[in-house]
């Protein structure tokens, strides 16, 4: 099992415009700000899978947390035995039975779980995996859990473990966590000081013009994804499936420069899995999605976002979200699994993907656009 430090998984940067908290942790591994392997990224996600396992090998529901963990929180569970249930919390206004929580230091504090099938998940499992990309104070779990535990009571019979790649609890908050009976697995462990970015000059993310679109360049080509994790998911068979689209994709590509594949916002392992497999089969690929979170950006030394874009969501209209860290590639693959592309949502990508230009564009979701 490979071990990791601080230096593999962290980088600091600024928030921009919260003033819950200043600094944001980046973790250059993680796929999901700033470009990385796919393979890299899903090893240390797999690294963390296999020390649950080993302790908590019987466990079948495991529980990500949105938008960062989606794609850790799968790995874990798919580490896990063949009939283990994953779900990640989300964000996005779905229809159904959720319960609502909120992530009191984000920037989009509200957060809710698929609630429908879980008292049947519970029965069937002697442990619950929660699964985030850091845990600083361990409020918003604690939260979250405690709220469970009411509505249902079946969780109090269970193992609870968190479990991150990053882990900063102090000596009060452990004590917090064993007082509601909840363990700790991580890769690293840092302490829980507040990290000083107030040397850093930040600008915000640049909001940029409409670009006139090359239609040669830019085509649409629609897949079926037919898990939706937001719902809780069986996860082989969500690994599955994304390993055949993975192998469909990695068919039809012929490309001899470096490929970036882009995954959206909640839905980060689409694009990891897809990007591995194209990875193994000899291309250069870097992975990484489009965020909620609005960071600061700086040229200064050892400052890990450089530069960054305003972007108009997939998934709402109404809502901005962003880009980090651009360059030319040759061919950019788009995977998301919104239900139709956003007109506007293309072009504003576009845009940010046009400052170094690129190959070739293809958009791979739930609809095609006729009109751009």
């Amino acid at each position: 099992m490979k071990n990791y430090t601080a230096n593999d998984v962290l980088k600091i940067a600024k928030r921009h415009n919260n003033n819950k908290r200043a600094y944001l942790l980046v973790n250059p591994l993680q796929g999901k700000h700033i470009p990385t392997s796919p393979a890299a990224a899903l090893e240390m996600m797999k690294t963390l899978g296999e020390k649950i396992s080993a302790k908590y090998s019987a466990a079948k529901l495991v529980i990500g947390f949105a938008e960062t963990a989606t794609a850790i929180g799968a790995m874990v569970a798919a580490s896990l035995p063949e009939d283990c249930i994953y779900i990640q919390t989300t964000r996005e206004n779905l229809g159904g039975n959720f319960i609502e929580f909120l992530e009191e230091h984000s920037h989009a504090p509200q957060q809710k779980l698929f609630a429908e099938n879980l008292n049947a998940w519970l029965e069937n499992t002697p442990a619950v995996i929660f699964v985030d990309d850091e845990i600083s104070t361990g409020k918003t779990l604690r939260n979250m859990i405690r709220q469970l535990k009411n509505k249902f009571p079946l969780l109090n019979e269970k193992i609870l473990v968190a479990a991150s790649i990053i882990n900063r609890l102090n000596a009060d908050n452990e004590n917090l966590f064993a007082l509601e009976k909840i363990s700790c697995e991580y890769l690293v462990k840092l302490g829980e000081e507040n990290f000083d970015v107030s040397n850093f000059e930040t600008a915000a993310p640049k909001i940029l013009k409409p670009v006139e679109i090359a239609p040669d360049k830019i085509s649409f080509q629609k897949i079926n994804f037919l898990l939706n994790p937001r719902f809780g998911v069986s996860i082989h068979a969500y690994i599955k499936n994304l390993n055949q689209l993975g192998e469909n994709i990695s068919s039809t590509i012929k490309s001899g420069g470096e490929i970036l594949i882009l995954g959206t916002e909640e839905s980060m392992l689409p694009a990891l899995i897809c990007g591995k497999i194209l990875e193994a089969g000899g291309a250069k690929v870097f992975t990484h999605s489009t965020t909620r979170s609005p960071i600061g950006v700086s040229s200064q030394k050892n400052y890990p976002i450089v530069e960054g874009y305003q972007l108009k969501s997939f998934y709402d209209s109404r809502r901005t979200t962003y880009i980090y860290n651009l360059k030319f590639y040759d061919l950019i693959l788009v995977i998301s699994d919104v239900d139709s592309w956003q007109v506007d949502a293309v072009k504003s990508l576009i845009s940010a993907l046009n400052v170094h230009g690129y190959g070739k564009i293809i958009f791979l979701g739930g609809g095609n656009v006729q009109h751009l």
